[in-house]
């Protein structure tokens, strides 16, 4: 049996892109979290999400550095703020 593919910390803006290019709207959620989506968008890039994780591999090890990505790059909604979607954030790109 092949060992699973571990993503990188350099992949990571790939992989947002990626994820983004696909039509989910990925976003950190807080400081400890994040979302590929809204439930529809994920259903929608159900395959190409697939392909997606199967290229880069397992990431769960990367969680804090893919929501410090997001976070950078303005695509972040804090919990209990007045903004309702990440493109509210002045970061926003």
């Amino acid at each position: 049996m092949a060992a699973k593919r571990l993503m990188t910390a350099s992949d990571i803006p790939a992989f947002v892109d990626r994820v983004i290019k696909a039509g989910c709207d990925i976003c950190a959620v807080g400081h400890f979290n994040y979302c590929l989506g809204d439930i529809e968008e994920m259903a929608a890039a159900e395959h190409e999400l697939q392909r997606i994780s199967e290229e880069f591999g397992d990431r769960d090890f990367l969680l804090p550095e893919i929501v410090a990505h997001l976070r950078t790059i303005g695509r972040y909604i804090d919990p209990g703020s007045s903004a309702s979607h990440w493109s509210e954030n002045v970061k926003a790109q």
